[in-house]
């Protein structure tokens, strides 16, 4: 006996067909993603169909692309993955790489499968966040292996990890829902060791029985991997913060400045309308351009030019790297705009630059490999009332340059 219900996750991008079945060897309870196949007279929430290959849309529900076909197992029909990226994948990194519906960018957790896997087939496990996922398997391409996909509320593996929702007891859930000791005959798990810092292997093989094998930092070193009996070399256990992968994290920060722009934009044409008339208009348009150019200057030394020139500032704190391109995108403002500014107001829109590109700054710390979560913690607390301070007298300085 089988029975089909539709449900509605609210939480999730994406809508689950959540398929129970009994039989006399248990209950199985599995997602099955977003999609639903039609074979034979079979049907999943109550949908009738003639035998075919392809899986159907369900009316108020997403049908994901990356899914070609099921394959049966012990545990029921198990989502086949594509590994070739479409341009809808394509344009999904983008949109999330420049920071726009990146809290929403999830899949279904469960468990894939790529290729023809067999009870031999290895395990891999990441996150539900679509990027992380599109990036595994995209790399696995001509291999036949699972993927379980752990609920991570759409984040990556290494943000999960340290949030908590990548652990011990999310693997293990996953692992007994997908009643994964009944496709494969193995009890290995392989994770991305950006999971380690969430996930305990003891703790996992006590909760549902599997080991967990840790496997390379980087997808692209994953066939390696396997061709080499899964030992990862010394390179492959190496994260790397190269020129290409923090210049990738410069749209997502310039669009998560968007908000704050909306409060300091008119705050900044306050300020700046204010002198010996109480407030003029004129000026406030007048100054106030200007003031929004230095605003725009200190987000590009934070957000852009520390990315790009991290390795090559000197000091070893965000918010030191910060103030100095701070300094630099000041000087290269004063040479272009000093014409059109008193020297107190010179020093203001100065000030402003250093301090607002060091705090912007620190947004790359939790991106690199050589920072740690107390190294974080104590350096924000040091600098960030210096540099709000540093914002005040900007703003005292400019409001004052303006009776001059």
């Amino acid at each position: 006996m089988s029975s089909c219900c539709s449900e509605k996750n609210e939480d999730h991008h994406s809508s689950v067909c959540r398929c129970s079945m009994s039989s006399d060897e248990g209950h199985l309870d599995s997602d099955f993603s977003i999609f639903v196949e039609k074979k034979g007279d079979r049907s999943c929430c109550t949908v009738q169909a003639t035998e075919t290959s392809a899986p159907v849309e369900i009316p108020g529900y997403r049908l994901w692309k990356f899914v070609e076909e099921f394959l049966e197992t012990p545990v029921g029909m198990v989502p086949k993955v594509r590994t070739l990226l479409t341009f809808q994948d394509r344009w999904g990194t983008v949109r999330v790489r420049s920071g726009f519906g990146r809290d929403r960018y999830r899949i279904a957790p469960g468990l894939y499968a790529v290729g023809a896997p067999d009870e031999t087939a290895p395990v891999l496990v990441t996150a539900n966040f679509k990027l992380s996922f599109d990036l595994l398997r995209s790399h696995l391409s001509g291999v036949n292996m699972w993927v379980l996909v752990v609920d991570t509320k759409g984040i990556n593996v290494w943000c999960a990890a340290g949030k908590g929702t990548f652990s011990s007891e999310e693997v293990a859930r996953r692992v007994t829902a997908a009643q994964l000791d009944r496709v494969v005959t193995h009890r290995r798990l392989i994770l991305p060791q950006f999971a380690a810092t969430g996930v305990a292997a003891r703790k996992v093989k006590r909760l549902c029985g599997f080991e967990v094998c840790w496997g390379p930092i980087h997808c692209r070193d994953l066939k390696r991997f396997f061709d080499g009996g899964m030992k990862a070399t010394k390179a492959m256990r190496q994260a790397t913060f190269s020129l290409a992968e923090r210049a990738v994290l410069i749209p997502v920060e310039i669009r998560l400045m968007a908000k704050p722009t909306l409060y300091v934009l008119p705050a900044l044409f306050l300020l700046s309308g204010i002198g010996p008339g109480l407030f003029s208009l004129g000026t406030a348009v007048s100054r106030g351009s200007v003031a929004f150019l230095a605003y725009l200057f200190a987000v590009v030394a934070g957000t852009v030019a520390t990315p790009i020139f991290l390795p090559w500032l000197p000091g070893r704190a965000f918010a030191v790297k910060g103030a100095i391109s701070g300094i630099a995108v000041g000087v290269l403002m004063a040479t272009g705009f000093g014409s059109w500014l008193s020297p107190l107001e010179m020093v203001a829109v100065s000030l402003l630059i250093l301090a607002v590109g060091s705090f912007l700054a620190m947004n790359f710390t939790g991106c690199t490999p050589f920072t740690s979560p107390t190294g974080v913690e104590k350096e924000m607390r040091r600098a960030i009332p210096v540099q709000a301070v540093g914002v005040v007298i900007a703003a005292i300085l400019w409001v004052v340059s303006g009776f001059y």
